[in-house]
Parts: structure tokens; C-alpha cells; sequence
């Protein structure tokens, strides 16, 4: 496969192709939530810590809080969520998102809602806690994460620099120079 998958049925074949097919899923799955891979480095592959991508925005006082986003390509279940659930505590993330090739089922969906929902004093909304997305969500449904904004500090205008050497005493070093600017010298 060439590209990225625009339909569900590519994402599958994109998955499919062995380990490789794998990871190249979970880099076109967390491109897609605008997340970071965890390692930094797209190439790298190495033990899995239940954190494939992180997404941050910002925290009531300024500061940035995480969402991690985990991917799954294989049949999920509902214990996929917990281990998410589990994780995202251990991090201390404020959201976590499961996004998986085939639709959740309705135990995984139960384990999502019980997780409860994130307070943002920033955008003053709930976020559920645990979200769920699968491929078709991400391809076909246009479905996103509900994450609250990441808001940009504002740019601090710099303090005006006074010169502390006149027009007039510029000329007159110039003049005391050699070449072009002095007595030709």
C-alpha cells in the first residue's frame, strides 16, 4: 500500500501487512489525532508501555496537561480500556484515547463511560475521560478526539533598546577610521 489509507478497508490492509503493517498503522492513526509519537521518532520500535502518542492542551493555571492515545490494530476488547484507564492514571494523563482498526464493542464502550469525564477550567466543558475512535470514526465519520484547546501564550513584546551613542558621535568615529568611511588611508 502506497500512502495513506482513505477508507476503512485500507486502513485494514495497511495493518495487515505483519509487524511492519503494524506500526505503520499506529503512525497513520496517531498522524491523523495530531499526536506525537511516544518515542519521539517515527522509526523507532521498541517495548510497548501502553503509550503509542501523546496530544497535549492547556491546564487551567497555563501549564500543559497530556492526553496518551494508544493503538490497536488487532480485535479489541474491552480490556484494552482498562489497561488505557490504567495507564493514563499512572501517567497522570487527563484523557486517554483507545483508537482501533475494527468498532468497539459494547463492554469496551460501558468500561469508556465509567471512566467518567475531564473538567477543562479553560474551555469550561467536560471531556469523557476515556474516548474510543475507530478507523471508520477517523475516515469515514470525520470523528476526532474531544480535546480541550491548546491555547498558545501570548507573545511578550520586548523592551525598546536606547542607544547610548549619538548620531553625531557615530560620524565622528567613522571619520577616525582608516579606508572608506576615514581619510582614505
Amino acid at each position: 500500500m502506497i500512502g495513506s489509507p482513505t477508507e476503512v478497508e485500507g486502513a485494514r490492509m495497511l495493518a495487515g501487512e505483519g509487524l511492519e503493517g503494524r506500526y505503520q498503522f499506529q503512525w497513520w492513526a496517531l498522524d491523523e489525532l495530531g499526536a506525537t509519537p511516544s518515542s519521539g521518532d517515527q522509526k523507532k520500535k521498541g517495548p510497548d508501555t501502553g503509550i503509542d502518542g501523546r496530544i497535549t492542551f492547556t491546564g487551567a493555571d497555563g501549564g500543559l496537561l497530556q492526553g496518551i492515545v494508544s493503538v490497536k490494530s488487532g480485535k479489541p476488547k474491552a480490556d484494552d480500556v482498562r489497561v488505557l484507564k490504567a495507564v493514563a492514571e499512572r501517567e497522570g494523563a487527563a484523557i486517554g484515547i483507545l483508537v482501533t482498526l475494527d468498532e468497539p464493542t459494547g463492554p469496551m464502550k460501558h468500561e469508556a463511560t465509567i471512566a467518567g469525564t475531564f473538567h477543562s477550567d479553560v474551555s469550561g466543558k467536560d471531556y469523557p475521560r476515556i474516548q474510543i475512535l475507530s478507523a471508520a470514526d477517523l475516515l469515514e465519520r470525520g470523528k476526532r478526539a474531544q480535546l480541550p484547546p491548546l491555547v498558545a501564550a501570548p507573545y511578550q513584546k520586548a523592551a525598546k533598546v536606547v542607544p547610548k551613542v549619538d548620531q553625531a558621535e557615530l560620524f565622528a568615529r567613522a571619520a577616525e577610521l582608516p579606508g572608506q568611511y576615514g581619510d582614505g588611508g
